[in-house]
C-alpha cells in the first residue's frame, strides 16, 4: 500500500510546487525542442545552388589524346676493336641518334662524364624526363664490364627505368 500512496504523492507532485521550491514541468520544454528542431530541418538547406557562378563550357570537338608509355631511350653499345681484331679495347655509344660516344680503357673515367653530359643534353632536347624507359642495346662482343659502367652511370644520373637487348 505505501508504494500506491507514494505513486499518488509522486503525480500530485507534478507541475506544483513542492516544498523546497518550483517544480519544473519538462514536457513544454521537450515539445518546444522537436518545434525547433523540425523548423531548422525543413528551412536549411543541405547542398549550394548549382548555378552560383556562371559557367559556359566548351563543346568537346578534336581527337582524343592517347596518353601511355613514351618510347624508350634508345642507347646502342658497339665494340671497338683492337689492331689485332682478337680483343676489344673499347666500346662506342650511340644515344638514340643524337650522340656518339667513344669510350676505351686508357681513358674511361672521362668518357664516361663525357656520355654522361652528352645524355643530359640529349634527355633536355628530346624532352624527356628521367622517369621514361631506356633499353641498353648491346652486341654480343661487348664486355659486361663496359655495359655495367654504363648502367652505374645510367643509375647514378637518375634513370630508373633501365632494360637490355642483347642482338646477336
Amino acid at each position: 500500500m505505501s508504494n500506491n500512496s507514494n505513486q499518488q504523492d509522486f503525480k500530485a507532485g507534478l507541475g506544483r510546487r513542492s516544498a523546497d521550491g518550483f517544480a519544473v514541468s519538462l514536457a513544454p520544454m521537450i515539445d518546444l525542442i522537436f518545434l525547433l528542431l523540425i523548423f531548422f530541418l525543413v528551412s536549411s538547406k543541405f547542398r549550394p545552388d548549382e548555378e552560383f557562378l556562371p559557367l559556359q563550357l566548351p563543346k568537346a570537338a578534336g581527337q582524343s589524346l592517347a596518353i601511355g608509355k613514351p618510347q624508350p631511350l634508345a642507347i646502342y653499345i658497339q665494340p671497338v676493336p683492337k689492331s689485332l681484331g682478337l680483343l676489344t679495347e673499347g666500346c662506342e655509344v650511340h644515344i638514340d641518334n643524337c650522340k656518339n660516344i667513344e669510350i676505351r680503357n686508357d681513358r674511361i673515367e672521362e668518357d664516361l662524364v663525357v656520355l654522361l653530359e652528352n645524355l643530359r643534353e640529349c634527355i633536355s632536347t628530346q624532352k624527356r624526363c628521367l622517369a621514361d624507359p631506356v633499353e641498353l642495346i648491346c652486341e654480343n662482343e661487348v664486355q659486361w664490364d663496359y655495359v655495367a659502367k654504363l648502367y652505374n652511370v645510367l643509375y647514378g644520373a637518375g634513370l630508373n627505368d633501365i632494360t637490355f637487348v642483347i642482338m646477336d
